[in-house]
C-alpha cells in the first residue's frame, strides 16, 4: 500500500480517500497501481485521474486496463484525465471510443485528416450527406439527421481528444499553442461543413415540412459560412463561440434566383447551426453566433453578397470593420465565401480614415469592460484590464491605421499580425516578442480552463486547490500561489501594452530614442496621431518635436513621459489644444527642478495634467499665466477651495506690502486668478461638489472687492472717518451662487459721516469708478453690473442709505423687492452693512403681498421670456432664461418668499437652494416638484459653468455643434461620447421642470400627455 507520503509527494490532495481509490483500481481493473502510481505525477489532478480511470474501468469491458497495461496509453490517459473532466465525461457515455487514446500523442491531426473523416462520418456525397449506416442511437429510419449530428457531434470530440493529448503532452503548451489553436479552427470548419451536409439533405426530405425544397435548388444555392473571430483568425479555443456570418446567391443560369435561394440558405443556416448547438443525445459542440452579421440579431440571418456590401458601405459602423478584419471562409461554398472576402476585405483596410474612428472603437472595448460584472473583473482572462482583448484591441487598432498604406500588416490572426507590424518597423522587436509571449501565456491558461469542463469560461478560479490544479496543468507555475503571481505580472505588462505598442514610436519620428526601438517616418506618425483623434496631426507632431528634442536631462525625461500621455491626451475632448497647452506649460517650467520629476513620480499628476489640459481652455489659458499652480495636481488638499477669512488675510497682506493703491490692487486680482484656477481645476477633477463651488467663487470675488475697496479707500484717504461705503451682492453673487462667468451683481450704498451730502456723493462715485478700473482684468473679465440699482441703467451708481429708503418708501416696484431677496453685504463698513440689510428687510419681506402685486410678477416673468431671450435663441437651449432653466426656478422660489417669508423666517435667505429646500419642508410645494426643480436648477448651475470651462468664454446657449457638446459633457464628467445623452438629459431635466413651474408659478393646468397606447 502506498504512503500518505509518497501520495503527497506525488501530487494528490486527498490523501486518505486516494489511498482507498487505489485499492478500488486494482479491484475493478485487475492492474496493480503501485507499478505505475509515480506515471501520476503527469496528471494536472492526480485525484480526479484515479477516480476517472476507476470510473472508466467500471464500464468499458476491459479497455481501461489494457490502457493502464502499456505504458505510453497509460501516460496520455492519466493526462487526459487528470486536465479534463469533460473528455473523461465524454468517454463515460462512449467507452467504446476509448481506443483513440492509443493514436499517436505526438503528432497533430492534420486539417484534411479531420474534415474527411466528419465528412465521412456524416456520409457526405456531392456537398450532401446520406443515411449510410450511422451506428449510434437505437434503431431509427433509413434517415435521421438528429442520428447524424449525434454521430458528428461523437467523432468531433474524439478528434478533440487527439488534439488535447498532443496539447497536454507537450514540454511547453506556449509553444505549441498557434498549431493547437489552428487544428481547433480547422475542426470548427470541417464540423460546421458536415452539419451543413446533414442540413441539405433534411430540407429536400418529405418531413421537413413547408420549408422543404428539392434537392436540385438545394444544389443550386450557393452557401459560405464566413468565419468571424478567432474561428476565422485561425486561433480557436477549446470551447469558443464560433462567430459566423452567412451570404448565399443562386445560380441564376441554372434557373435559381437570389430570392429564392436567400429563403433556402436561411433553412440550411438554422439546420446547420441546430447541428452543433441544440441540446441532444449527446451535448451540443459549442455556440454557433451569427450576431456579427449586418444589423446584429434584427438582421436578416442570411444575406447575397451584394446585400452586404451595400450594407457595410452605407450603413456599417467601425467596429464592423474591425471584426471583419477576422474573417475568412470557413466552410459552404468556397468560392463564394472568397469572393465575400474579396469584395470587403478592401473596406476594412480605409475604415481607419473615418470620423472618430479610432474614438468609436475604444468606445466599443470600454462597454465591453462595463458590462463584466464588478466582481468578476478582476478574475477575467479574456475581458478584464490586463486581459486578452487588450491585446487583441491594440493589435487590431495598430492593423487598421497603418493598413491603409501597408497590405505586409494585413493578417487575420494576433501572434501573426504582431510579427507583421513588428517587421514593417511598427513596433518594436522585443515589445512585439514580449507582448506575443504575454498573450499565449493567457491564451495556456485560458485553454486549460476550458478544457477542464469542456465548458466556455474566462475566470479565474479563485480557489487554492483550482489554482494548483491550473498551474500544474499548464505547466506555467508549480504551485497556485506561483501561477498567480506569474499571471498579475502579466496583467501588469499587458496593461502598458497600449503605451508602449501605440504610443511610443510617435517619437522616434521627431526624437532621438536608442537604436533597439522602432522608427516611425514622421508621415506615419502623422497618420496614427490622426487616428487616435489629433485633428492637426502635423502641428502636434511639431510639439512632440519642441519637448523631446535635444540630449537634455528635461528631453529625456519627456521621452518616457509622452507616449503614455498622448494616450491620456487623446482620451480627452480636444488633444489639440492640451498637448499645446502641455508644450506651453512644459516650457514656462522646463528650467524647474519639480516639475517633470513630479510628473513622472506622482501617482496620477501627468494623467490629473491631461485631463484639465485637453479638457478646459479656461484652465490651460490660466496654467500658462500661473505655471506653478500645476504643482496642486500633486494633492487635493490644495484644490480645496480657500476659505474668505484665508483669502481675506492674503488681501491685508497684500496692502501691507503695497502702499499704492495700483500695485496693491494688481496683485489681489492675481490672487483671484489663481483661486479661480484652484478652483477650474478642482471643477474638472470632481474635486468640489457645484455648492461648494459657488460658495468658493463667491467668496474669491468678496476677497477681491474688500481688498481692493480698501486699497483705494487707504489711498484717497476715504474711510470711515470721511465716510461709511457698503457694496451690497445682489442675484447669484447675494446668494453665494456664482458660476464661472457669472457677473458680479451689485449695489452700492454710502452715509455721510463728517462731510457734506454733496462731498461725500462725490467721494463714494470716485470710489465706484475706481473700484471698476481697478478691478479690469482682460483674461477673466469680473463683470460689476449695477443694473438692478433703483431706476436700473437711469439711477445713480452709488446712493446713500436714505435715498435707498426713501425710494423704496416711495417708488419701489415688484420687482425691485423681488431683486432684494438675493441682497446680501459683502464688502465695506459692518454697520452700514447691516443697517442696508435691515431695510432690505422691510420691502423684501411683506407682511402681505397683493393679489396685483403677484399678478405683476407673473407679467414681468412672461415679459422677460418674450423679450430678454437673444433674437432667435431658442427657449429649450437658453440655460439662463430658457424653459425650466434657472430663470424659471428662481422666480418661481422668489414669489414664494415675497408671499410667505414674513411668516416663514426660515425662508429670509439669499440662497436659491435653501429658500427651496423650506419651500419643500413646510409643504408649500409636493416634495416630487421641489426635487425636479432642483435637479434643473442644478444641471443647468452646473452646464453653465461648464461651458465657460471648456469655451473659455461665456454663454448661456447649449451648443448644437456636436465637438462642442462632447467637450461640455466631459467637463460634467460624462463618458467620452456623450453629446447626444448630454443634451437628451438637459432637455428632459428642464422639460420636467417647466411643468412643474407653470403649474406652481402661472397656474396652468398640467399638460396632457400623448398617448403611448
Amino acid at each position: 500500500m502506498a504512503t500518505l507520503t509518497e501520495l503527497a509527494r506525488i501530487g494528490f490532495a486527498d490523501l486518505s480517500e486516494s489511498r482507498e481509490v487505489l485499492d478500488t483500481l486494482h479491484e475493478v481493473a485487475g492492474v496493480e497501481p503501485r507499478e505505475f502510481l509515480e506515471d501520476f505525477r503527469v496528471a494536472a489532478d492526480p485525484d480526479q485521474a484515479l477516480r476517472a480511470i476507476v470510473s472508466l474501468a467500471r464500464v468499458d469491458d476491459g479497455r481501461t486496463a489494457r490502457l493502464l497495461a502499456d505504458p505510453v496509453h497509460r501516460v496520455v490517459l492519466l493526462r487526459l484525465a487528470g486536465a479534463s473532466q469533460g473528455l473523461v465525461e465524454f468517454f463515460e457515455r462512449h467507452p467504446d471510443q476509448l481506443d483513440v487514446v492509443t493514436e499517436p500523442a505526438d503528432e497533430l491531426p492534420s486539417a484534411a485528416q479531420i474534415a474527411d473523416d466528419l465528412l465521412a462520418t456524416v456520409h457526405e456525397v456531392d456537398g450532401f450527406a446520406s443515411a449510410g449506416a450511422a451506428s449510434s442511437g437505437p434503431a431509427s429510419p433509413a434517415w435521421s439527421e438528429d442520428r447524424l449530428w449525434t454521430d458528428l457531434r461523437i467523432r468531433y470530440r474524439r478528434w478533440l481528444v487527439r488534439i488535447a493529448a498532443f496539447d497536454l503532452s507537450a514540454a511547453d503548451a506556449s509553444a505549441v499553442l498557434d498549431r493547437v489553436a489552428t487544428r481547433l479552427a480547422d475542426a470548427a470548419g470541417a464540423a460546421l461543413e458536415a452539419s451543413l451536409a446533414v442540413a441539405r439533405t433534411h430540407v429536400t426530405m418529405p418531413g421537413a415540412g413547408p420549408a422543404r425544397f428539392t434537392r436540385d435548388e438545394v444544389a443550386l444555392t450557393r452557401f459560405a459560412i464566413i468565419g468571424m473571430g478567432k474561428a476565422g483568425a485561425n486561433e480557436l479555443n477549446y470551447v469558443s463561440d464560433v462567430d459566423v456570418i452567412f451570404v448565399a446567391e443562386g445560380d441564376e443560369q441554372g434557373g435559381l434566383d437570389n430570392s429564392k435561394a436567400v429563403d433556402i440558405a436561411t433553412r440550411l443556416a438554422v439546420l446547420t447551426m441546430r447541428g452543433i448547438s441544440e441540446a441532444g443525445f449527446e451535448p451540443p459542440l459549442w455556440e454557433v453566433d451569427p450576431n456579427l452579421r449586418p444589423e446584429g440579431k434584427q438582421g436578416a440571418l442570411v444575406r447575397t453578397l451584394d446585400s452586404h456590401i451595400a450594407y457595410y458601405e452605407r450603413w456599417a459602423k467601425s467596429w464592423e470593420f474591425q471584426a471583419l478584419l477576422k474573417a475568412r471562409p470557413l466552410a459552404g461554398d468556397p468560392d463564394l465565401g472568397q469572393r465575400y472576402v474579396d469584395a470587403l476585405w478592401p473596406k476594412v483596410w480605409s475604415s481607419a480614415s473615418r470620423e472618430n474612428f479610432v474614438d468609436s472603437v475604444q468606445r466599443m472595448r470600454e462597454r465591453v469592460t462595463d458590462n463584466i460584472p464588478s466582481d468578476e473583473l478582476h478574475y477575467q482572462l479574456k475581458l478584464g484590464p490586463g486581459g486578452l482583448r487588450d491585446i487583441e484591441f491594440t493589435v487590431q487598432l495598430l492593423q487598421l491605421v497603418h493598413g491603409q498604406s501597408d497590405e505586409s500588416v494585413h493578417e487575420r490572426g494576433t501572434i501573426r499580425a504582431l510579427g507583421a507590424l513588428s517587421e514593417s518597423g511598427y513596433i518594436g522587436r522585443v515589445e512585439a516578442a514580449g507582448f506575443a509571449q504575454d498573450y499565449r501565456l493567457l491564451r495556456v491558461l485560458e485553454h486549460r480552463l476550458q478544457l477542464s469542463r469542456l465548458r466556455r469560461t474566462h475566470l479565474m478560479p479563485r480557489d487554492d486547490a483550482s489554482l494548483r490544479v491550473l498551474a500544474r496543468a499548464s505547466g506555467l507555475a508549480t504551485t497556485g500561489h506561483a501561477l498567480v503571481t506569474r499571471w498579475e505580472s502579466t496583467k501588469n505588462e499587458v496593461r502598458t501594452l497600449h503605451e508602449r505598442l501605440f504610443y511610443r514610436p510617435l517619437l522616434s519620428a521627431v526624437a532621438a530614442l536608442p537604436e533597439d526601438e522602432v522608427t516611425l517616418s514622421p508621415k506615419q506618425a502623422e497618420a496614427r496621431l490622426a487616428a487616435i483623434g489629433f485633428r492637426d496631426a502635423r502641428g502636434a507632431l511639431s510639439h512632440i518635436q519642441a519637448l523631446t528634442g535635444g540630449v537634455s536631462r528635461r528631453a529625456t525625461i519627456q521621452r518616457h513621459l509622452l507616449p503614455v500621455m498622448l494616450r491620456w491626451f487623446a482620451d480627452g475632448a480636444d488633444p489639440d489644444y492640451g498637448l499645446l497647452a502641455f508644450r506651453r506649460l512644459s516650457e514656462s517650467l522646463g528650467g524647474t527642478h519639480w516639475f517633470l520629476r513630479m510628473l513622472r513620480d506622482s501617482s496620477g499628476v501627468a494623467e490629473r495634467l491631461t485631463r484639465v489640459l485637453s479638457g478646459s481652455r479656461y484652465i490651460g489659458e490660466l496654467l500658462d499665466q500661473i505655471p506653478e499652480a500645476s504643482a496642486w495636481l500633486e494633492d487635493d488638499r490644495e484644490l480645496k477651495p480657500r476659505s474668505l477669512t484665508t483669502l481675506r488675510d492674503e488681501a491685508s497682506s497684500i496692502l501691507r506690502r503695497h502702499a499704492d493703491a495700483e500695485p496693491a490692487a494688481k496683485a489681489i486680482m492675481r490672487m483671484r486668478r489663481r483661486e479661480l484656477l484652484r478652483l477650474a481645476i478642482s471643477s474638472v477633477l470632481g474635486v468640489v461638489e457645484l455648492q461648494q463651488l459657488g460658495a468658493g467663487l463667491t467668496d474669491v470675488t468678496t476677497a477681491t472687492l474688500d481688498g481692493v475697496l480698501r486699497a483705494i479707500r487707504r489711498r484717497d484717504g476715504l474711510g470711515p472717518d470721511a465716510l461709511e461705503f457698503a457694496v451690497i451682492g445682489m442675484g447669484r453673487y447675494g446668494g453665494g451662487e456664482l458660476g464661472f462667468g457669472s457677473d458680479a451683481d451689485l449695489l452700492y450704498v454710502f452715509r455721510a459721516t463728517t462731510g457734506t451730502p454733496e462731498a461725500t456723493t462725490q467721494a463714494a462715485n470716485a470710489i465706484v469708478k475706481a473700484l471698476s478700473s481697478l478691478t479690469e482684468d482682460h483674461r477673466v473679465p469680473l463683470d460689476l453690473d449695477t443694473d438692478l440699482r433703483p431706476e436700473g441703467k437711469n439711477g445713480p451708481q452709488a446712493r446713500s442709505l436714505d435715498s435707498y429708503r426713501a425710494y423704496y418708501e416711495r417708488w419701489s416696484l415688484t420687482w425691485e423687492a423681488q431683486a432684494l431677496l438675493r441682497a446680501r453685504g459683502v464688502a465695506g463698513d459692518e454697520q452700514l452693512l447691516a443697517d442696508f440689510e435691515t431695510l432690505a428687510d422691510t420691502v423684501r419681506y411683506p407682511a402681505a403681498i397683493a393679489e396685483q402685486a403677484v399678478r405683476e410678477v407673473k407679467r414681468i416673468k412672461a415679459r422677460v421670456e418674450n423679450e430678454r431671450l437673444p433674437q432667435g435663441a431658442d427657449p429649450t437651449r437658453h440655460v439662463k432664461l430658457g424653459r425650466g432653466s434657472l430663470s424659471d426656478v428662481e422666480w418661481f422660489v422668489q414669489l414664494m418668499q415675497l408671499e410667505h417669508a414674513a411668516a416663514i423666517p426660515d425662508l429670509r435667505t439669499t440662497s436659491t437652494l435653501d429658500a427651496l429646500a423650506v419651500v419643500a419642508r413646510e409643504h408649500l410645494v409636493p416634495d416630487a416638484d421641489a426635487a425636479r426643480l432642483r435637479e434643473a436648477w442644478l444641471f443647468a448651475s452646473r452646464l453653465r459653468s461648464s461651458m465657460t470651462l471648456w469655451l473659455n468664454k461665456t454663454t448661456d446657449v447649449l451648443p448644437s455643434d456636436r465637438r462642442q457638446l462632447e467637450g461640455i459633457a466631459r467637463v460634467m464628467e460624462y463618458p467620452p461620447g456623450s453629446a447626444t445623452q448630454l443634451e437628451q438629459d438637459y432637455l428632459a431635466v428642464t422639460r420636467r421642470a417647466r411643468r412643474v413651474f407653470e403649474q406652481r408659478f402661472y397656474g396652468l393646468p398640467d399638460r396632457i400627455q400623448p398617448s403611448t397606447a
